[in-house]
């Protein structure tokens, strides 16, 4: 019998313990959360429509691992490469050629609109309730965050694994004046295209990168912000362990 009551007089504070959960921690993470995801949107730095707004353009180096063959800067405002000039070391004779983006067109790198758009639609997740709102189960909770997590998630892998064109792709991008032979991938060895009159193939491929300070910055807010959304799951599911039933 004292065992029972014992057991009872347990229950009830893990209940009372999770209602807290529900009812101020929860609040205090979806806050934190959202001062986090706002700070990230920021370092976006995209003019929205009927601002006015002009975003600065911000010069990169662009450097290759291993090699001196590649060098150059582009230059970038806000989710639009407008320029870049490289020069590329021929590996057979030193020729150095010199290579730049025309004047009148800019490269739009939809991975940069696309992790934006992910992240704000995180904050819409987060705010859209009444601020007096309450939440009744668990499970609630869970489904909040899995779906602030799928957004997160896209977000980040837009900005680490953006997609790779194709030479049609690039050729139809009028940045260029070549035209693609076939549907081959330009970081492909053996890709054809042709410019002028001339037929060429591509014989090797040098990967240049450069460091963005504020897609960095982004990509770690994001980081911590998942990290908060995967700590409250935690905390949720421990709960339920006490249970033989889920208190969702």
């Amino acid at each position: 019998m004292a065992a029972a009551m014992a057991s009872q007089g347990e229950r009830a504070v893990l209940e009372e313990e999770f209602k807290w959960l529900l009812q101020e921690e929860v609040h205090a993470v979806l806050r934190q959360l959202q001062d986090i995801l706002k700070e990230a949107s920021h370092r976006f730095a995209l003019p929205t429509s009927g601002s006015g707004r002009a975003v600065k353009q911000e010069n990169f180096v662009l450097s290759t691992s291993g090699t001196e063959q590649v060098k150059g800067v582009m230059t970038l405002q806000g989710d639009a490469l407008c320029q870049a000039d490289v020069n590329l070391k021929m590996p057979r004779n030193n020729q150095l050629l010199h290579f730049a983006f025309r004047e009148d067109k800019q490269w739009k790198l939809q991975q940069i609109q696309d992790a934006r758009n992910h992240v704000n639609q995180a904050i819409y997740l987060l705010m859209n309730r009444d601020v007096n709102y309450q939440f009744k189960t668990g499970l609630e909770v869970l489904k909040l965050m899995d779906a602030v997590m799928l957004q997160l998630s896209r977000a980040r892998n837009r900005l680490t694994t953006p997609a790779t064109l194709t030479l049609p792709e690039i050729a139809s991008s009028g940045l260029t004046n070549f035209k693609p032979a076939g549907g081959s991938v330009l970081h492909n060895p053996g890709a054809m295209f042709e410019f002028g009159s001339q037929r060429y193939e591509v014989s090797h491929v040098h990967k240049v990168e450069c460091v963005v300070p504020w897609l960095n910055d982004a990509l770690v807010f994001f980081t911590v912000s998942l990290q908060l959304c995967q700590q409250l799951k935690d905390k949720i599911s421990v709960f339920s362990s006490y249970w033989n039933y889920r208190p969702y």
